[in-house]
């Protein structure tokens, strides 16, 4: 950096941190009569939730968390953690969102490496703990969460076989409402999680106050000011992104910052999302594709109107398929990119003027892509020789980024740190392009690159291409051994309810044929094999598990 001349600055004068608790504040002035919903079983206005705020960091105290301890969060997407997104992390300490769908052994190694003090628990995964308790090394209790203090009549709570400090309910209502939170260094670790790489343990990102409150300001930016996808403070929100997943996207601080009202459906069941989407009229969400898949699938989104409703899709590719479904019910969806080490926005899909007033199948060629490079985000393509490649739309290398939000490395991993910074830039492991529009594209991740006789196919283009095949619900595809061409793509598909008795390889494998005569694409880029499955593998969160998909593959070389 070049030296400066800074301003000159009076002893008196006040330079106020960028801190979560500074979004707080906000939330008692603006339409503080909106509701935070939670499924059927819970509603509060905002001027009750930041006293609710307050009341759990008086329970911090009486728990003995101190600035900088770690607390981990085991829940379903609740009220009560949201209020754990602004409590836990203005009070000083740090927050731990606690993937709860990895395996009993990855939950275990994640709070034994993050060095969990406090874990709040939902009791549906008190058999998870109880497996495990013995193997937990930082620990000093937990705080039980129970939906069923909200019904009536009240069932009894399940019972741990280890110590815990109570309810959370009944130990916040013993607590006072009034708490100052404290200022400190905006550069105070305020949040952590675990992402799960294709080897080795899970990696633990981390970001800081600065950095999630830039993050927030990033959203409202390109969301209520470039309006990418409009947001307004009049949305109803409910996300559909497990909260413990990149603190859902970073939309909680947003629409709590906005006083929008929110709907938090709990565990996620297609009922209740869709009850929910209609009884609350929700306007915005986000998920991955699977999600959205499994919603227009439903016999009963044919049935209602949908047309208020806007998506954004992320985690793993939006498809041309799934875009055109979702759009023939009414649903505006959008794509984005980002990733968990980005805290995660990088890109997300916006329309100029101009293309604002095309036909909508036109439209959804752009909404599809990755998106345009977001505020204040600096997208590359770099070779590898760490050479940047020109935005002319065809040169494809890796995607590398900068941005006031990125994570700083990977927690007590210097090695991986390095590697993921790399000549100062953060590596992706996305190959793709970006043009002079500043419009990225994402070709595959590094590894699902599929190269056959020396030509290079992307596996999302195979794949977008088959979603568009009447009756294919899901599909992905990776490449296997192949004795003659290296490697050769293989497809695994699963058909629509509506089409499971119909649906053929065949059909779908002629379709493609049909594309190379009409010259839309290569011949090598038809699958040899395209198996119909009943369901394909996912990750934790939702996405395509092309690593289990391989894995399973195995040993299968093609002659």
């Amino acid at each position: 950096m070049i030296e400066t001349r800074l301003i000159p600055r009076t002893s008196s004068a006040y330079s106020p941190p960028l801190l979560v608790s500074t979004l707080l504040k906000q939330t008692d002035r603006y339409n503080p009569h909106r509701e935070i919903v939670y499924r059927n079983l819970f509603r509060m206005n905002y001027h009750e939730f930041n006293k609710r705020v307050r009341r759990l960091a008086n329970l911090f105290t009486k728990l003995d968390i101190r600035p900088g301890d770690m607390v981990g969060v085991m829940d379903w997407d609740s009220h009560r953690y949201l209020e754990c997104f602004f409590g836990i992390p203005s009070y000083g300490a740090i927050l731990h969102t606690i993937n709860v769908r990895l395996s009993p052994a990855q939950i275990l190694y994640t709070i034994n490496h993050a060095e969990d003090k406090v874990i709040f628990l939902h009791e549906d995964f008190i058999p998870i703990i109880e497996a495990i308790r013995d193997k937990i090394t930082t620990v000093k209790t937990f705080v039980i969460l129970s939906d069923k203090v909200y019904t009536e009549p009240k069932e009894d709570l399940a019972v741990a076989s280890f110590p815990t400090a109570g309810e959370y309910e009944a130990l916040i209502a013993q607590e006072s409402d009034q708490y100052e939170f404290p200022e400190f260094d905006e550069n105070t670790w305020a949040t952590t999680f675990y992402t799960t790489g294709t080897t080795g343990d899970p990696k633990g990102v981390y970001f800081s106050h600065r950095q999630l409150f830039l993050h927030t300001m990033g959203l409202v930016s390109y969301f209520c000011g470039y309006r990418a996808l409009p947001f307004t403070e009049q949305d109803v929100y409910m996300p559909i992104t497990p909260l413990f997943h990149v603190h859902a996207w970073g939309f909680p601080f947003v629409a709590t910052l906005l006083n929008n009202k929110q709907v938090y459906p709990g565990r996620y069941e297609p009922e209740m999302l869709l009850k929910l989407l209609l009884q609350e009229k929700v306007t915005l969400s986000h998920c991955v594709p699977t999600i959205l898949n499994m919603l227009v699938s439903s016999p009963v989104a044919t049935k209602v109107d949908l047309s208020n409703w806007k998506v954004i899709i992320g985690g793993s590719a939006l498809t041309s398929g799934l875009a055109e479904a979702a759009s023939a019910l009414g649903i505006t969806v959008t794509a984005g990119y980002g990733m968990s080490e980005t805290a995660p926005i990088m890109s997300v899909a916006h329309l100029s003027e101009t293309e604002q007033t095309l036909p909508l199948d036109e439209q959804l060629q752009y909404r599809i892509k990755a998106g345009r490079v977001a505020p204040f985000v600096d997208l590359r393509v770099m070779d590898d020789e760490g050479y940047f490649l020109p935005h002319d739309g065809l040169s494809v290398g890796e995607i590398v980024g900068r941005g006031p939000w990125m994570t700083q490395g990977y927690f007590k991993d210097p090695e991986n740190s390095e590697k993921l910074w790399k000549h100062g830039w953060l590596h992706t492991g996305d190959v793709g392009h970006i043009d002079d529009k500043y419009y990225l594209t994402i070709s595959d991740r590094a590894k699902d690159v599929i190269k056959t006789g020396g030509e290079w196919i992307c596996s999302l283009d195979i794949e977008n291409l088959i979603s568009q095949v009447e009756g294919v619900g899901e599909v992905a595809v990776v490449g296997v051994p192949h004795v003659r061409w290296g490697e050769r793509p293989y497809a695994l598909v699963v058909a629509k309810a509506s089409h499971v008795n119909n649906l053929t390889a065949e059909a779908i494998s002629e379709n493609l044929r049909q594309q190379v005569q009409e010259g839309g694409i290569n011949k090598w880029y038809v699958p040899d094999h395209i198996v119909l499955v009943n369901e394909i593998p996912k990750t934790s969160v939702g996405k395509i598990d092309k690593k289990k998909i391989r894995n399973d593959l195995k040993g299968q070389i093609q002659g």
